[in-house]
């Protein structure tokens, strides 16, 4: 057995005793710091409504039509069981590492590795696109500012796009390693403005006159069994899944919040429920003026699929619609910078109990961050977006499909951690059946239906952007190569640092309570 085992973990002080495993505050985090509010607001701010809307709204209509509400709803409720399930995980165990941690716990070190791997690819898939998206509505803004519409096509041009896309990631780094309250201090701001663009945009969308045929608000849109076809009902429920994805963040911070064992949780819950009623008057709003038509304003229109709000802003909210701009820069901006806490947070985890480098459990004594894990998964970050925006913007694009796959993998692994880590604890109440049995189980098939579904349909050539690599569809390929390499790394790891990988630094026990 080495020096490390029974002792502390990696990165912690080398006079720690099995007493500090146990203890996630010992991995110098500034424990304390956010309270309720600040957390629903990270979550808020990472799951970037208004930027996650204006994408999602046009892909999802051309698959189930006026239904639109009807399938954000079926998309919560996987989205809510989980979360539930990480409640409960919280509340006896609560760790900055989440799926990695909790995975180790209840099925061995190498899951969990593997759940550590899915999480921190996932965000880094999405930090890029988000870095993306904040620079076309950077130039889009400067051009409405100025009136020069020459602006706005700065961000098709590759060097400037590239340049500008680092520099914002950099920021966003910088903001992060500044410190929790100056992170939080940003988060505010950002997130009230992009919610009240949204709130007021679909008052005068509600307000205003149809720009095509009327489409009548009815409560059969909010019914998923209207929907006419179960590949329709599939393919619009795994984009729904997307809008919601993030709200873990608020577990991740848990080290950090006041009350860690409830408060986390608490917001989670919170924060997936403010977002479905934000969903559904939105998507009820927007729906009633533009309708469903392919032509026009219409949102089966491929032309305003890609960019929604871009495109309807000026319609329904006239002189103001410079606001809509505002809202989504500040939305991509606010996520890219909230975004950064999980993969930072799950590297200094896995750092902390030797899964990967030490260097990543490196917290700053002056900021109380991981700075070093936050510069890593910065730098991944830009050289991820780099990467695919020089091979093809088709690329990028299938890279953000697969990023679905990831999400649904890491989401139901983690429920299945709850129902295994409690396993003898799930009938000494009703509470506990429901809770740590039942909702997280339920939540775990659903992710995982919608996982193998889609692998399977990816592997056709049509599939997402249409490319393809011998006949086999690019976000199949993609999602192969990412699981593939956690493969490759995990076993690199597991070369370099035994302890983890022979249960010496994080027990695999189930809480038995």
């Amino acid at each position: 057995m080495t020096e490390q085992s029974k002792g502390a973990p990696a990165g912690a002080p080398a006079n720690a005793g099995p007493e500090a495993l146990a203890d996630p505050s010992a991995k110098g985090l500034a424990a304390g710091s956010l309270g309720l509010l600040a957390c629903v607001v990270l979550g808020i701010s990472t799951i970037a409504p208004v930027y996650t809307l204006t994408g999602a709204l046009g892909p999802t209509v051309r698959e189930v039509g006026v239904y639109l509400p009807a399938v954000f709803i079926v998309g919560f409720l996987p989205m809510l069981l989980v979360a539930l399930g990480y409640r409960e995980l919280n509340a006896v165990d609560p760790d900055s590492g989440t799926s990695f941690t909790w995975s180790t716990r209840a099925f061995g070190p190498m899951i969990g590795w593997i759940g550590g791997w899915g999480l921190v690819t996932a965000t880094t898939i999405v930090l890029s696109n988000l870095a993306g998206v904040a620079v076309d509505f950077f130039y889009l803004f400067l051009a409405q500012l100025s009136g020069r519409a020459e602006l706005a096509a700065l961000s098709q041009h590759l060097l400037v796009n590239i340049v500008t896309c680092c520099v914002f990631i950099a920021i966003a780094v910088w903001i992060s390693c500044r410190g929790i309250g100056m992170t939080m201090s940003v988060q505010y701001g950002l997130v009230a403005l992009q919610l009240l663009v949204l709130v007021g945009f679909s008052l005068a969308a509600f307000n205003a006159a149809p720009a095509a045929a009327p489409v009548v608000f009815h409560p059969e849109w909010f019914n998923p069994f209207n929907v006419e076809s179960f590949s329709a009902f599939a393919a619009g429920l795994s984009l729904s899944i997307f809008i919601f994805w993030g709200w873990d963040v608020c577990l991740t911070v848990s080290e950090e919040s006041v009350g860690s064992q409830k408060v986390p949780g608490r917001a989670a819950t919170v924060t997936v429920l403010l977002i479905l009623l934000l969903y559904l008057f939105t998507a009820a709003a927007t729906l009633q003026f533009a309708g469903i038509g392919d032509a026009g304003l219409g949102l089966g229109n491929p032309e305003i699929q890609e960019n929604v709000f871009a495109h309807l802003a000026g319609p329904v909210m006239g002189p103001l619609a410079i606001l809509m701009s505002i809202a989504v820069l500040a939305s991509t901006a606010a996520s890219l910078q909230s975004t950064f806490i999980s993969p930072a947070r799950t590297l200094l985890a896995m750092g902390y109990y030797g899964a990967v480098s030490r260097r990543f459990a490196h917290i700053c004594p002056r900021s109380r961050t991981p700075r070093y894990a936050t510069i890593a998964a910065g730098i991944a970050t830009g050289g991820f977006y780099v990467v695919m925006r020089t091979l093809s913007d088709n690329v990028l694009a299938d890279t953000i499909t697969a990023l679905g796959m990831m999400i649904c993998f890491y989401y139901s692994l983690t429920a299945y951690a709850c129902v295994w880590y409690f396993r003898r604890s799930l009938f000494d109440s009703l509470r506990h059946a429901l809770l740590r049995g039942l909702c997280p189980l339920l939540g775990a098939i659903i992710l995982s239906v919608i996982f193998w579904q889609t692998a399977i349909a990816s592997l056709s050539p049509d599939f997402g952007s249409g490319s393809h690599l011998g006949g086999i569809g690019l976000v199949f390929i993609i999602a192969v190569v990412i699981l593939a390499l956690g493969l490759v790394l995990m076993l690199f790891a597991r070369w370099r640092a035994p302890a983890f990988f022979q249960g010496e630094t994080l027990e695999a026990v189930p809480h038995q309570g």
